[in-house]
């Protein structure tokens, strides 16, 4: 987490996706689903965009997201990037 400047819209959404599902002591489901992180690209892409889209709708609806797409890089590794295009509601 930053020092200040965690109340944005945009930088919510960064933090929330970088917590995995369990980390939150007191909320359990907030986070990204950590079965996913292992099994193959072609299985878990579809599920980790769904369980982004469904974690940015339930924990920060000041934004409404426009796009999800999973860059895998360095697939040998298990590295992957998440692009997200999310517009704050006015």
């Amino acid at each position: 987490m930053r020092a200040n400047g965690n109340g944005l819209p945009m930088q919510c959404v960064a933090n929330l996706v970088r917590i995995v599902r369990g980390e939150c002591v007191y909320d359990r489901i907030k986070g990204i689903d950590s079965t996913l992180i292992d099994k193959p690209e072609p299985i878990a892409k579809p599920l980790l965009i769904t369980d982004v889209r469904w974690l940015i709708k339930t924990y920060e609806p000041r934004v409404n997201v426009n796009e999800i797409d999973l860059i895998g890089l360095l697939a040998r590794e298990g590295n992957f990037r998440l692009n997200i295009n999310t517009v704050v509601k006015g």
